[in-house]
């Protein structure tokens, strides 16, 4: 099985896909982490969103094989990856449908002011969860990125609010 895990930023997504994994057999895969450690290294002034986008691609690319070699031990995936867009979650929807993978939504609909709140408190701590510095720019950005999850993607999903 796959769950995806939704929420924008200081939802908690990384909390709640460590309680998943305790609760399942489950792999997370953290993208802040992969990009922390494969592309932050390598990043200049001048790169900006585009070259997030390619690299974030590259990296579900491989993520995707580790998926299916996870299933085929029986071992579900936990993806803490953004999922910020539609057309994101779609992909991983049509990727479970390809390869005939069950799929189940978690969306973290915590309001602003909280997330706000966590992610200042996370810069500050550099605690567990902590892979780098949410600027307030970047939280803003992220508030007018996030594609909050229809009502048909909502039907079966578990949505956790605070």
């Amino acid at each position: 099985m796959i769950h995806l895990i939704v929420g924008n930023t200081g939802a908690g997504k990384s909390t709640y896909a460590n309680s998943l994994k305790s609760d399942n057999n489950g792999i997370i895969f953290t993208l802040d982490k992969w990009n922390k450690v494969l592309f932050f290294a390598d990043k200049t002034e001048n790169d900006g969103l585009d070259w997030f986008l390619e690299r974030i691609e590259r990296a579900e690319t491989l993520m995707q094989d580790l998926i299916l070699q996870l299933e085929s031990s029986k071992v579900d995936s936990i993806l803490d990856v953004g999922l910020s867009k539609y057309s994101h979650r779609e992909k991983y929807r049509k990727f479970a449908l390809d390869n005939n993978l069950e799929v189940k939504i978690h969306f973290l609909d915590i309001p602003k002011k909280i997330r706000k709140e966590r992610v200042l408190k996370r810069n500050l701590e550099k605690g567990k969860t902590f892979e780098f510095e949410v600027s307030e720019n970047d939280f803003e950005f992220m508030e007018k990125w996030f594609e909050k999850p229809t009502k048909s993607e909502l039907e079966n999903a578990i949505v956790i609010k605070e």
